[in-house]
């Protein structure tokens, strides 16, 4: 008689978890938890306590499409990527580029916008152009800084920090020991794009490598800096959502995500924080 009961009131605990889904040491099913780092205006940053922007608002159509209940942490950059990969968060949401590296640890989602990296210089620099900062092979790719003594200020973990912090012999942006360990370290990395901006600002880098929209949020917010003019693009970049490697979230979100696109929400939403006439990066 006890065994019995023993067994109907571990059946009934175990329908108990089921139901709630809390207090059994799991989280709700139907809750979306995503990872952002909101200090990348327009595509996520704060107002007030509340996290918005383009990320933010995809996140949550996404959410509606799933009927899930979404929640967003904010955390640094490197932590979005590293909490993803782990299974900490569901997704990554934070104006995170498709690369090859990051591949290899995560799986994205197709492609919702289109990111280019850029450089800010304060007015009177004399980095007025590419052709100021970089030494060019004949095929136009850079293989060194045309002056040894620059600085450059990256957001960490971004791909402005990978494209100038592994590419060192290509780049030029570090002198290198024999065994290509760095004898000079020319990039400086902060926490957030608003801290390397500030960097610039106070002399401590001579230039600030980022993503364009971001960087024109920076440039309207504080007087005496700029983006270089012209053909500077440092580089073009694909946009997308990252999810534990094998999840099985992906293809809910892909679908998701398809039908946000054909119904013009994707574009209405990116339209709202980057006007078409503003140079959106569709």
């Amino acid at each position: 008689m006890k065994k019995w009961l023993s067994v109907v009131m571990t059946v009934v605990l175990m329908l108990t978890c089921l139901t709630a889904f809390v207090g059994c040491g799991g989280k709700e099913d139907n809750t979306l938890v995503m990872a952002t780092n909101a200090a990348f205006p327009p595509y996520e940053y704060k107002e007030g306590d509340k996290i918005v922007g383009i990320d933010a608002e995809i996140a949550a159509a996404i959410a509606e499409k799933l009927d899930m209940e979404l929640v967003i942490e904010d955390v640094d950059f490197g932590a979005v990527l590293t909490g993803v990969a782990e299974g900490k968060y569901d997704m990554g949401l934070a104006g995170i580029t498709v690369t090859e590296d990051r591949k290899k640890t995560m799986d994205f989602s197709d492609t919702y916008a289109t990111g280019i990296q850029v450089i800010i210089v304060n007015d009177g620099s004399t980095i007025a152009t590419l052709d100021d900062l970089f030494v060019f092979d004949a095929e136009g790719n850079p293989t060194a800084l045309k002056n040894p003594d620059i600085k450059v200020g990256v957001q960490e973990n971004t791909t402005g920090d990978i494209y100038s912090s592994s590419a060192v012999d290509a780049w030029g942006f570090n002198d290198l020991n024999e065994d290509e360990s760095v004898k000079t370290d020319r990039v400086v990395r902060y926490k957030t794009g608003a801290e390397a901006v500030s960097a610039l600002k106070s002399g401590k880098v001579d230039c600030v490598i980022i993503d364009n929209e971001p960087a024109k949020s920076f440039v309207a917010a504080n007087e005496g800096i700029h983006i270089l003019e012209g053909d500077n693009e440092y580089a073009v970049e694909d946009y997308a959502i990252c999810v534990k490697k094998g999840s099985e979230l992906l293809e809910k979100i892909n679908k998701a995500l398809a039908e946000l696109k054909a119904d013009g929400t994707v574009d209405k939403i990116i339209n709202k924080y980057i006007p078409k006439d503003g140079g959106a990066t569709e």
